[in-house]
């Protein structure tokens, strides 16, 4: 038995230790860095252990600047459970939990394929339309064909509307979106998306209200004497600018967040059924923030974030505080829920 696991065992209270993952290779490393903090901070008022593993730009783990040699059904670093506070690609779009998994260590959120799923806004969208979540209409488009066909392409995409946002499919936190009110700047924008992915995704105007909704739970267990998944109350989001775009989310004052939003009471009570409807239909673990835009009694689906900021100006845990959940209280519960999981999918017949 190794010191740390001598520590756990002979502690009272059922402490843990947690890996903290920060950083990693995308355009969002910094914001993961400071999600990352703000988790350790969470983990340290609640009494635990925190290993703190930062992955730089060029996807090298470290831990106290040393590179960590990863070995798959060995663990890491003896922890009970990771805290993945990865964004955007090689983080939260199933690679890291793909390596999770082989390392045969419990880690906070979504698995690999609902990881992978919502990390592509196009499939998500597909998958949403078969269960019949009403959803902001959308085109997808592959560069290639783009490169092809480009009058066809944007005759089809003319019957959107005007204006749309064009955004690359596999980034996250308003990473390279758009917005195009004139016909004849489609063409550009779609090229400059072109540069950040080889899927790009042209969402129509929606009416209404931003409105997001955070998760917290497993839906597909039933626990003894445990909870089932809850879902917030929505938060509205109100920003200065066209759209709420990257600055707008991580910038001190980019934002406002209203919680409860200013919908009806029925919109409220359906903006919630729908966040936890797409949760499961995704295949979700632990969290996700859900996004919606709210017309009256219209609720329309957006997206599903299941890795979402938890930086002091991030919307998930602020939604989850003013619903009961308090910080320390939250980063907890994920990992317990996670350590859960573990234990489930190990007790399975492979």
């Amino acid at each position: 038995m190794s010191a740390r696991q001598e520590h756990r065992a002979s502690t009272a209270a059922p402490l843990l230790t947690v890996a903290v993952l920060a950083g990693g290779r995308s355009s969002e490393h910094e914001v993961s860095l400071a999600s990352g903090t703000s988790v350790r901070e969470g983990l340290l008022a609640g009494g635990h252990s925190v290993v703190w593993i930062e992955i730089g730009h060029d996807g090298v783990w470290r831990e106290d600047g040393y590179a960590l040699e990863l070995t798959p059904g060995t663990g890491l670093l003896d922890v009970d459970v990771v805290f993945p506070a990865l964004h955007g690609p090689f983080g939260e779009d199933g690679v890291v939990q793909g390596l999770l998994e082989a390392l045969g260590v419990a880690y906070v959120g979504s698995g690999v394929a609902a990881s992978a799923l919502c990390m592509d806004k196009v499939l998500f969208k597909r998958v949403m339309s078969t269960a019949a979540v009403p959803q902001v209409r959308y085109a997808g488009l592959r560069r290639e064909r783009f490169a092809r066909e480009q009058g066809e392409v944007l005759a089809e995409l003319a019957e959107l509307g005007l204006p749309v946002f064009v955004k690359p499919a596999h980034l996250g936190s308003s990473v390279g979106i758009v917005k195009v009110s004139a016909a004849e700047g489609l063409a550009a924008a779609l090229s400059g998306a072109f540069e950040h992915d080889a899927l790009v995704i042209v969402e129509a105007m929606a009416a209404g209200v931003e409105v997001e909704c955070g998760v917290l739970g497993v839906l597909a267990e039933q626990r003894a004497g445990g909870e089932q998944a809850i879902a917030s109350l929505p938060g509205e989001i109100l920003f200065s600018g066209e759209f709420y775009d990257y600055e707008a989310k991580y910038s001190a004052g980019g934002m406002e967040l209203r919680i409860p939003a200013r919908i009806s009471a029925s919109a409220s009570v359906r903006v919630r059924e729908l966040a936890l409807a797409a949760f499961l239909d995704a295949g979700c673990d632990g969290l996700a923030r859900v996004d919606f835009f709210v017309d009256g009694e219209e609720v329309l689906l957006n997206e599903l974030n299941t890795m979402p900021g938890f930086t002091p100006t991030s919307v998930y845990a602020k939604l989850l505080e003013v619903s009961g959940v308090p910080y320390p209280q939250l980063v907890e519960r994920l990992c317990r829920l996670a350590l859960e999981r573990h234990e489930r999918t190990r007790a399975y017949r492979n």
